[in-house]
């Protein structure tokens, strides 16, 4: 059975600096981190903020060639966790019906979905085994000082260069 969840925000995990992205289900209180790169967490807060990058990002190529090619994501499953190592796969479909199923980093499908508007998912035994329960008033005390993070993910955002991730 899978769970929708929504897209929390990008954090930034102390002390390690490491980028997380976090995901809530909709309809309860278990919340769900996953560590991912900057790179990933750039492209997920862009989106989430409706920013565009002055060049197509990959995430924003992908949706592109998704609609050029008339495939719809229809959702995103969030489906397991293998020694720290989360698993996703992309659901899509043409006019002829469900296409096989593609495995994903959950960074980059979670960036696809939100530029497609597509439904994130996660198993529920996964959240059952690695997902953080936070009652509604401790997880507005927690959102208050993720703005504090928020903000500092911000400021490195507005200094960074596409030159940055040049490889």
């Amino acid at each position: 059975m899978f769970i929708p969840v929504e897209v929390v925000g990008v954090r930034i995990e102390m002390p390690s600096n490491q980028p997380i992205v976090l995901l809530k289900e909709i309809e309860g209180s278990r919340f769900l981190p996953i560590w991912v790169g900057a790179v990933e967490a750039t492209s997920i807060a862009f989106a989430q903020q409706g920013l565009a990058a002055p060049r197509p990002l990959t995430h924003d190529l992908i949706r592109d060639v998704l609609e050029r090619v008339d495939i719809s994501l229809t959702s995103v499953h969030i489906t397991a966790i293998v020694d720290g190592v989360f698993f996703a796969e992309l659901n899509l479909r043409n006019d002829k019906g469900a296409l096989p199923a593609l495995s994903a980093r959950p960074s980059d499908a979670i960036a696809i979905a939100l530029r497609t508007k597509s439904n994130i998912l996660v198993d529920n035994d996964l959240l059952d085994q690695v997902g953080i329960d936070i009652p509604e008033q401790v997880a507005s005390e927690v959102s208050a000082a993720g703005d504090q993070e928020l903000e500092a993910f911000r400021e490195f955002l507005d200094q960074i260069n596409p030159e940055d991730f040049a490889g």
